[in-house]
């Protein structure tokens, strides 16, 4: 392991899977890199020692408070890097339609700790704050619209289909029950209202009785499965041939999209399963590195519980 050239302070967050992320891209000095989620910088501040000095990184975030990181991140680093402010599939698209290449890109998918720990941004269940959820401040859509204005059907949907959620559609009819006497404006309506809409038994099972509903309003205010479908392919197009492609995601949904995408990368012929020969000729565009997901240690998990639900997948890109 090199040493490390940027010290942690105050500020830092611990990176989720850091050593195998670092191990898996293997960034070599002269390459360019991409940490496409740039948040607090723990992954960059690693990556950025494997280039010993040469080569380039260009760090990508929607959220503006991580322009503070990247520039406490810039004075250390040693080598040449740039910061673009934006969602990261309208970036990563950008940089491949003007045939920016890279050799190494992360996408470390999700809200990050520096965003759940400040409580005025509305990510967290456990405190009391506004009601909204936007990793990206300016973005017009909160939680709070969407709690209070949408059809009661289509927050069954989102909570069914993003959350997971066993009890979607008696959270929902509590919810426009609610909202049709007085409207939510605070984390803590939210939650009140949520575990009165379930089972009691249910309220004492795994996790916070309001974590899947908090998630599902999560991703569809910042439209995260989307960004995460229109990125993937953006990305592999910055890929130089050999260049690595990691993905960090932190549920099912997210980790299903990835692997199908890596999956199909790699398989290249689309060609139906009866047909005796390939008549296609689509290659392999893709070679997986990880076949299953990259879980985190024993070690990781005693020191970072966050890590807890994390998955890694990384792919190279063929000479294609």
């Amino acid at each position: 392991m090199l040493p490390n050239v940027l010290p942690h302070s105050a500020s830092d967050h611990t990176p989720v899977l850091a050593d195998e992320v670092r191990d898996l891209l293997a960034v070599q000095p002269g390459e360019t890199v991409v940490d496409a989620t740039f948040g607090a910088g723990g992954h960059a501040r690693l990556l950025a020692q494997d280039l010993r000095g040469r080569g380039k990184l260009v760090a990508i975030d929607r959220d503006p408070s991580a322009k503070a990181h990247f520039d406490r991140f810039k004075a250390l680093a040693g080598v040449d890097v740039r910061f673009l402010r934006g969602d990261f599939a309208l970036v990563l698209t950008q940089l491949s339609t003007n045939d920016i290449k890279a050799d190494a890109i992360l996408l470390d998918i999700g809200v990050s700790s520096m965003q759940i720990d400040r409580p005025e941004r509305g990510f967290s269940y456990a405190t009391d704050a506004p009601l909204d959820m936007r990793m990206d401040p300016s973005g017009e859509i909160t939680a709070a619209t969407i709690v209070n204005t949408w059809d009661e059907k289509e927050l069954a949907r989102i909570f069914r289909r993003y959350g997971e959620e066993r009890y979607a559609g008696p959270i929902a009819r509590a919810i426009a029950r609610r909202r049709a006497d007085q409207a939510f404006f605070r984390t803590l309506d939210l939650v009140d209202v949520i575990k009165m809409a379930i089972p009691t038994p249910a309220r004492f099972g795994e996790g916070h009785p309001a974590k899947r509903v908090f998630q599902a309003l999560r991703i569809a205010v910042n439209d995260e499965l989307g960004q995460l479908e229109a990125a993937l392919p953006a990305a592999v197009a910055m890929l130089r041939p050999g260049g690595r492609l990691a993905v960090i995601s932190f549920h099912s949904l997210e980790d299903r999209i990835v692997k199908q995408f890596m999956v199909a990368g790699a398989k290249g012929c689309t060609c139906p399963p009866d047909f005796p020969i390939c008549v296609c000729g689509k290659e392999p565009e893709l070679r997986l590195l990880t076949k299953r997901p990259v879980r985190p240690s024993a070690g990781e998990l005693d020191h970072n519980p966050r890590a807890a639900s994390s998955r890694l997948r990384v792919a190279v890109r063929t000479n294609s």
